[in-house]
């Protein structure tokens, strides 16, 4: 009877090692879960503020709309592309589309509601949305870390080929390499040109372009992913042709480096499909949403810090002879200069001995950076560790000097040694945190400090702004990256 009984057993274990092999189906059934929850969490929230749902027995049917619609969310959740694993890796992109869905999916509620002649109390929809957002965003991030996990081990990869061994090509090659939670496995390039028979370290050249479709057929599920700067259009359509009807997947770049892609819309132009590019906007009501969002955030960080940053002004005062803050001038939007204020973190005459440290400079580019600067004290080095000596930024943020997120403030010097390229980052307020600081920071390039401001110049939008302020936490928590 024993044995007889051990397969019915094992049926729950086989069918979660089933739904791990496949991503999408493990995704969706989270999901599922996570909608009814979501739904079940509001019931009680609205119940316990003693708010109604309507007409007597309207509790019962906001349960029962709620879990009508799970299948409607799941397809919304699919058309919003949230369950292509390969695009769960960007968190900003990602809360973009989990907004979108969430927002149609409380939408499909009220809908059922006013179908069956019920209508869903505002308040309870709104609720819905917030509870769902939160724990949505919370499933994937869980996910995110499962699947990465799993890809470091070598699973949920794909092999790919990258065909076109350029710079273009090669960059494509290393990053994949070195960000393996795309989910990728570089396994060579193809390519008419080069003779070098390892083009990225670890990535050899495999063969001509011409070979590509049965290079990729040696490797089951391979996939294609072209260069588009590399090979000519003309070679370019008759490659994709080739491996399409093989029933090969291919990709190919737009050529267009750090463009967000919610900006690219492909579209018809007669018998070419081309790209639309949506232009930038920082004017308008954007402008006047991030204003406010900075007051109110620079206003309540202050009130909130007050103590902190009392205790933090006695310990700098009595640890080393000097002023509490530090004010030093920066260049700021449109190369207006100002005063960043920060609490002191070095000895009075830091700025002059900078000279006599120039050799021991460890970053790139114009930037100084020495990981054991003599020149700070020892409270300055716990201030900087934790962040808290750019607590007083927030001062610069409410007079519209800085903003919570932007590119770093530069020195003047240091703007000097720009190129033209780089001064466009100029065009908006510089930051207290930014994409440079969230990814990275000292250990960061120049080139990297560089791409990273230019992507936000160029991509900004609040979402953008929240996402960044909400992964400085951690940064700052952890220490990582801290000078």
């Amino acid at each position: 009877m024993a044995t007889g009984r051990r397969p019915a057993l094992d049926v729950a274990p086989r069918v979660a090692r089933r739904a791990l092999s496949n991503p999408k189906v493990a995704l969706m059934a989270a999901d599922a879960l996570v909608v009814l929850t979501a739904v079940g969490l509001t019931f009680r929230l609205v119940s316990v503020s003693g708010a109604e749902f309507g007409v007597s027995g309207g509790e019962r049917k906001f349960l029962l709309f709620g879990a009508a619609t799970v299948p409607v969310w799941l397809g919304i959740f699919a058309r919003q592309r949230l369950y292509n694993t390969r695009f769960i890796g960007r968190r900003i992109d990602e809360l973009r589309r989990i907004v979108n869905a969430v927002i149609l999916g409380v939408l499909s509620v009220a809908l059922a509601g006013y179908l069956l002649g019920e209508l869903v109390p505002r308040g309870a929809l709104l609720v819905l949305f917030v509870v769902a957002v939160g724990l949505v965003v919370a499933e994937r991030e869980v996910a995110r870390r499962v699947f990465a996990a799993m890809r470091h081990n070598g699973k949920l990869v794909r092999n790919v080929v990258i065909a076109g061994a350029n710079p273009e090509g090669r960059e494509l090659a290393a990053m994949l390499q070195s960000e393996p939670w795309h989910g990728y496995k570089v396994l060579g390039f193809v390519d008419d040109t080069v003779t070098d028979p390892q083009p990225v370290a670890g990535v050899p050249l495999l063969g001509t372009v011409g070979d590509a479709g049965e290079i990729v057929r040696r490797h089951q599920g391979a996939s294609v992913i072209v260069a588009a700067s590399a090979i000519e259009s003309q070679t370019t359509n008759r490659l994709a042709r080739d491996l399409l009807e093989r029933g090969i997947h291919v990709e190919l770049s737009s050529t267009l480096r750090d463009i967000a892609s919610q900006r690219l819309t492909v579209r018809p132009l007669g018998r070419f499909p081309v790209v639309y590019v949506e232009p930038i906007q920082r004017g308008g009501w954007r402008r006047v949403a991030k204003r406010s969002f900075d007051v109110a955030i620079a206003a309540l960080g202050l009130i909130l810090t007050s103590p902190l940053l009392a205790v933090a002004a006695i310990a700098v005062k009595l640890d080393s002879r000097g002023p509490v803050l530090f004010s030093q001038i920066r260049v700021g939007r449109d190369s207006k200069p100002f005063r960043v204020l920060k609490l002191r973190s070095m000895v009075p005459d830091a700025e002059s001995r900078l000279a006599e440290l120039l050799e021991d400079n460890e970053a790139d580019g114009p930037l100084f950076k020495m990981k054991h600067d003599p020149r700070v004290t020892r409270v300055g080095r716990l201030l900087r560790k934790t962040s808290v000596d750019e607590i007083p930024q927030l001062w610069n943020v409410l007079r519209g000097e800085m903003s919570l997120v932007g590119p770093r403030p530069a020195l003047p010097h240091e703007t000097e040694a720009w190129d033209p390229l780089l001064t466009q980052r100029l065009r908006v307020k510089p930051g207290i945190t930014g994409m440079w600081q969230v990814n990275g920071r000292s250990e960061s390039s120049f080139e990297d400090y560089t791409r990273l401001d230019l992507y936000y110049v160029d991509n900004w939008s609040l979402l953008t702004d929240i996402a960044i302020l909400l992964k400085t936490l951690p940064v700052v928590l952890t220490s990582r990256g801290a000078a």
